[in-house]
């Protein structure tokens, strides 16, 4: 079945669907990384969007249920250059075709990803339309321009949990609450690692409920970016700045920084792959790392601000990939903190883990104090 992305600039790429058939409208991104097509498909934070993978060749190892970072694919639509016939992996439960139909996913394969690669990077990030209906330009540019006048997406309602669920159960060790924007599962994993208890929360969990469950921490999770909601929980989060430990991811990140009166500004292009390197200001040693957004705090908004320390950038463009408070008790991470490989943890989680046990250490210290007195 022929298929068609046209991209609001006008540009045309015809193709072949091997998806389910339909229309979708979305924000078309890129990823450059060579592989995790079924986690970029699946992370929550990619809803709505409609995905361009930049490597040319797609489904050659299959997919798998362990593979799925949340319950389901959230793309409005992907864009691929081939779909390969054949999949090799002995962890493998399917191919990729079957992985789109099952997911009910609109895929455009057999068109120039380098070319909307080249044309995304010089004029930007743009709404695009996959379509197997028409091929007619005008008719789909209009569709287009009719999506954009409606009001901004409201996808983490539907992608937090309805209440309170304890994911991880293990009540001998620290206790973390997840404010679940679409918290993903290989996150959760290195929880469940360091022997945490993890509950996830609604996005919209009031302050005081939070804090009647007494936890040794809070993470503000990952999701889709300049969603509705983003504020309601950022209202939360500066009720709970520096009375919990905090761990803000990708838009969590986000969420701290307009919590602290940060502004957001979006990138002409996202950082979206797996070979982002970042720096610390003050040290030549750097590290590469997972990203996926299209929006950036402005440290300008915020600079005089002699409570919060950066503590990494991009070393492409200067923008904020981490920053801290020890008088907030926080950490925030633009970068996705993955696991380093063999169930390894991300250090991020392991220093945002021990501003819980210094908080712990000094309320007990208070505790013996008061009763000596």
């Amino acid at each position: 079945m022929k298929a068609v992305l046209v991209l609001e600039d006008g540009s045309v790429f015809s193709g072949l669907s091997i998806g389910s058939p339909g229309e979708r409208i979305g924000k078309v991104v890129l990823n450059t990384a060579v592989v995790g097509y079924q986690e970029q498909m699946t992370d929550p934070a990619n809803a709505g969007k409609i995905l361009v993978m930049t490597y040319p060749l797609i489904g050659n190892y299959g997919v798998a249920k362990k593979f799925y970072e949340s319950k389901q694919c959230w793309l409005a639509g992907a864009v691929i250059k081939e779909a390969s016939r054949i999949y090799s992996n002995w962890q493998a439960e399917g191919p990729f075709e079957g992985f789109l139909e099952k997911e009910n996913t609109v895929c455009i394969s057999d068109v120039d990803t380098r070319t909307i690669a080249i044309t995304i990077r010089d004029s930007g990030e743009m709404f695009g339309i996959i379509s197997t209906k028409t091929q007619n330009k005008e008719a789909l540019l209009k569709k287009v321009k009719e999506y954009k006048k409606k009001p901004k997406n409201d996808f983490v309602r539907e992608i937090s949990v309805d209440g309170p669920v304890e994911v991880v159960k293990n009540h001998s060790g620290p206790r973390i609450a997840v404010l679940d924007l679409g918290m993903t599962n290989s996150f959760i994993k290195q929880l469940k690692t360091l022997g945490c208890s993890v509950t996830l929360l609604p996005y919209d969990t009031p302050a005081d409920e939070i804090i009647a469950m007494k936890p040794d921490g809070l993470v503000i999770s990952n999701g889709p970016e300049e969603d509705v909601s983003v504020l309601t929980t950022a209202q939360t989060v500066k009720t709970l700045l520096g009375r919990i430990p905090m761990l803000g991811i990708s838009t969590g990140h986000h969420i701290i920084g307009i919590a602290l009166g940060a502004k957001l500004k979006r990138l002409k292009v996202g950082h979206r792959g797996v070979n982002y390197p970042v720096k610390n200001p003050n040290s030549y040693k750097g590290d590469i790392t997972v990203q996926n957004h299209s929006v950036v705090v402005d440290d300008s908004s915020f600079k005089n601000r002699r409570d919060i320390e950066i503590t990494l950038r991009n070393v492409n463009d200067n923008s904020i990939e981490e920053m801290e408070s020890r008088a907030l008790k926080f950490i925030s991470t633009q970068y996705y903190p993955v696991s380093p490989g063999f169930d390894e943890v991300n250090n991020a989680f392991k220093r945002f883990l021990d501003i819980g046990k210094k908080q712990t250490a000094r309320q007990h210290k208070k505790e013996v104090e008061y009763a000596k007195a």
